[in-house]
């Protein structure tokens, strides 16, 4: 069963955006912009640069004011509910004198109090096994790979018992390679353990094999253009399936008018 069949039964979304309206300055980033994220899907933002994907994440997590609307995290405001989300970066933002082991407990270092140094240790180690780091966990970062380093993160994220993980384009300053191997563990990650993930790329492909819906946002001032269900069983192979080849077309034209000239014959950003 995927994140969204579990989810199709939850009574209220996990994550409400109700007519947002954020600015900066005379600039309107948010006009009404409207979404919810279902409990245990695997929702991913899509939109062109500059039409505050990120923004959508940091509203989450209560580090930005809005301006109109509301903001619900389980039918809480971002300021009740931060506790129960963590984040991915694009930089893995390991401390670079801790192990591996280290950098996960540190993630509990700064969340919870009262728990003895040897349990969550214990819970470190079993976070690395579930990422693939079992065997790499008293190594520092710098001994580490892009893609190891982000597992890592990703384990630390999930160190702090979240019901909901952000990630902001965590994938995009890794090679191609490590890229497509990190999509398929990030789509196993989720399964095992349940999670709601949030997940912002600029990448039409990435969104295609990764998500359950997709959220296409217009440029500023930003309103929901489209959101495309994916039901294709995983893992996915675009070039052989042809509803996904089918919506990666509708992806790229609409690309294209949102941003000319940035969008190359494999449906990527550039």
């Amino acid at each position: 069963m995927t994140g969204a069949e579990a989810g199709a039964g939850a009574a209220e979304p996990v994550v409400r955006f109700d007519e947002v309206t954020v600015r900066f300055g005379d600039e309107t980033i948010y006009d009404r912009l409207s979404f919810d994220v279902e409990d245990g899907e695997f929702l991913c933002i899509l939109g062109p640069s500059g039409c505050g994907k990120s923004t959508s994440l940091r509203l989450m997590g209560d580090l930005l004011a809005i301006q109109g609307g509301r903001v619900e995290i389980e039918g809480r405001t971002p300021a009740e509910a931060w506790d129960r989300l963590a984040y991915v970066f694009q930089s893995p933002r390991l401390v670079p004198w801790r192990t591996a082991l280290g950098n996960v407990v540190l993630g509990m270092d700064l969340r919870f109090d009262g728990i003895a140094r040897a349990e969550k240790a214990a819970r470190a180690g079993q976070l690395l096994d579930l990422v693939g780091l079992t065997a790499d966990a008293g190594k520092f970062p710098a001994m580490l790979s892009g893609g190891e380093r982000q597992r890592v993160a990703i384990a630390r994220a999930l160190s702090v018992e979240p019901d909901i993980i952000l990630m902001d384009e965590p994938f995009s300053a890794l090679d191609l390679n490590t890229r497509r191997r990190m999509r398929q563990e990030i789509i196993r990650i989720w399964r095992e353990t349940g999670k709601t993930i949030v997940f912002v790329t600029h990448d039409i492909d990435e969104a295609l094999v990764l998500a359950d819906r997709i959220l296409l946002l217009s440029n500023k001032p930003t309103s929901v253009l489209d959101i495309l269900e994916i039901d294709e069983p995983r893992p996915r192979d675009i070039g052989s399936t042809p509803s996904l080849r089918e919506r990666r077309e509708r992806l790229v034209t609409l690309f294209r008018r949102l941003e000319p000239g940035e969008v190359n014959s494999e449906g990527e950003t550039v």
